[in-house]
């Protein structure tokens, strides 16, 4: 079968790139070439960029009142599409297809809070502050934003920046992974489809160059980035030094911390689900299991060991798959030369995902691969993996734990496990992390609340969605008011209000 040839989204439909340069996507199950995405040159760039800025005045215009119900019906489209969205995210990434009907859930759920932007961009306003003067303050949209997105959540990362930029009244470029761009293209139609105009929502394909382009184009006004850590750090400094606000976010090694008291049966079926669901490939899977005491510890990897090889891994459309293939063969062998380095770094490695019998069948397979006795000095635990490893570590005592997770350069999201409130309220308090989850494994905060790390995990003062959306989609604007009956005397001193 001939592979699809894909475009960019611009003028409200879908564009032929003019670049010569293009990237095979690949079918994970199959191993297949399914597509070929094009990787923007500067004419495509500017094309999609131009499109945007000159849609952008009016949208910004448009009431919020009429942005939001626009957006309503693009929520209802997507939902009556759940299915065909689905299979473009399973097609193209590998993750089992009720995971990827979840994933849209968590996008939608951020267009669901936008829809809600009227109320959330409401100003302040102080009526008389002194003789005659009101002060008020307004939101007010930037103009042009870019999206720039991972390949492993090709719907909701987009959701989680397009709906509330959107809503506040900007027009978006967004720029998706060149790995499983599919899903994004079909968002940018279905939005059109619900009345969106034309320019307002585009797609824009291609790899470094592109980025790099709208990292430096002064009519980008800001860029928000979920990926990799030295890729954050690029985009946050480039974005920055060119005058753009930027929210970038970057890596991950998740922890869970096992106490004593938790209950264990608790625990397995949560790494389980945290450390193998999408293949590892969740910038919030949990990747460490910190657990205090060998009395502990010697209770629980055995259960782990008997799960991780009972692990159903198999073609993503199967109902019975509990993992599907990593996403490139690039990235199931980079994940191999992880489980290699932990050997030979001395852990002990009690399941082998490279010996599963899944592993030899077409597609880019590998079977759950679980580590004991690791230490906080092996590459394992020190690097993020983004695969279906789980590395355990074992510590005498709550606080070395505690110590564990703050030493660590990432402070993406960590887990504690407890039947004790008292440990858990420590715990959350003292804990050097942007998102913690008590006895939740993944705690990803609903679209009202903010989604973030801390230290090398994000770059830039505003997290993803939630409040934090807002404030970073607008720019505020503090407005004066006098109505004098006649002139004033010039005066030569600070305004003093009275």
């Amino acid at each position: 079968m001939t592979p699809q040839r894909l475009t960019h989204f611009a003028r409200g439909a879908r564009a032929a790139a003019h670049t010569a340069r293009s990237a095979p996507v690949f079918d994970p199950s199959t191993g297949e070439q399914a597509a070929t995405v094009p990787l923007a040159d500067a004419t495509d760039v500017e094309t999609v960029i131009a499109d945007a800025h000159a849609a952008a005045p009016a949208w910004a215009e448009r009431s919020a009142l009429d942005r939001a119900r626009v957006l309503f019906k693009f929520r209802e489209l997507c939902l009556a599409h759940a299915d065909e969205l689905s299979a473009l995210i399973s097609g193209e990434h590998g993750k089992v297809r009720a995971d990827a009907r979840g994933e849209l859930q968590r996008g939608l759920e951020v267009v669901e809070f936008a829809v809600g932007i009227p109320h959330l961009m409401k100003g302040e306003f102080s009526d008389g502050v002194a003789s005659g003067i009101d002060m008020y303050a307004l939101r007010q949209p930037l103009g042009v934003v870019a999206a720039i997105t991972p390949f492993n959540f090709p719907a909701m990362v987009p959701l989680w920046m397009v709906a509330p930029a959107l809503a506040c009244g900007n027009a978006v470029v967004l720029k998706p992974s060149e790995r499983d761009p599919s899903c994004a293209l079909r968002l940018a139609e279905l939005f059109a489809e619900a009345g969106g105009p034309s320019g307002v929502f585009n797609v824009l394909n291609g790899d470094a160059e592109a980025v790099d382009a709208l990292l430096a184009d002064p009519r980008i006004q800001a860029v928000s980035f979920v990926g990799s850590t030295p890729v954050a750090q690029h985009v946050y400094e480039t974005a920055a030094r060119h005058g753009k606000r930027v929210q970038a976010m970057g890596g991950a090694k998740n922890h869970l911390v096992v106490l004593p008291d938790a209950d264990l049966d608790q625990v397995v079926e949560s790494l389980m689900g945290a450390a193998y669901g999408s293949a590892g490939e969740r910038c919030m899977a949990i990747s460490v299991a910190v657990v205090v005491g060998d009395e502990t510890a010697n209770a629980l990897v055995p259960r782990l060991v008997d799960r991780v090889r009972a692990l159903r891994i198999g073609n993503p459309t199967d109902p019975a798959s509990e993992m599907g293939p990593l996403v490139t063969a690039a990235h199931r062998d980079r994940v191999r030369g992880f489980i290699e380095r932990g050997v030979h770094e001395g852990a002990a490695l009690l399941v082998d995902g490279r010996a599963h019998e899944a592993v030899a069948a077409r597609g880019f397979f590998l079977g759950g691969s679980l580590f004991d006795r690791v230490t906080a000095e092996m590459t394992i635990y020190r690097e993020e993996i983004f695969g279906p490893v789980l590395c355990i570590v074992r510590v005498a005592t709550a606080a070395a734990a505690l110590a564990l997770c703050n030493a660590h350069r990432f402070g993406n999201g960590v887990a504690v496990f407890t039947r004790s409130g008292g440990a858990a309220r420590e715990f959350t308090q003292r804990v050097q992390c942007g998102m913690v989850g008590v006895n939740v494994p993944i705690p990803v905060p609903l679209a009202f609340y903010s989604f973030g790390g801390w230290k090398d995990s994000a770059f830039g003062d505003h997290n993803q969605h939630g409040m934090d959306g807002v404030r970073f989609f607008t720019r505020l604007k503090t407005v004066t008011s006098r109505w004098p009956a006649g002139a004033d005397a010039a005066s030569f001193i600070m305004p003093v209000l009275r």
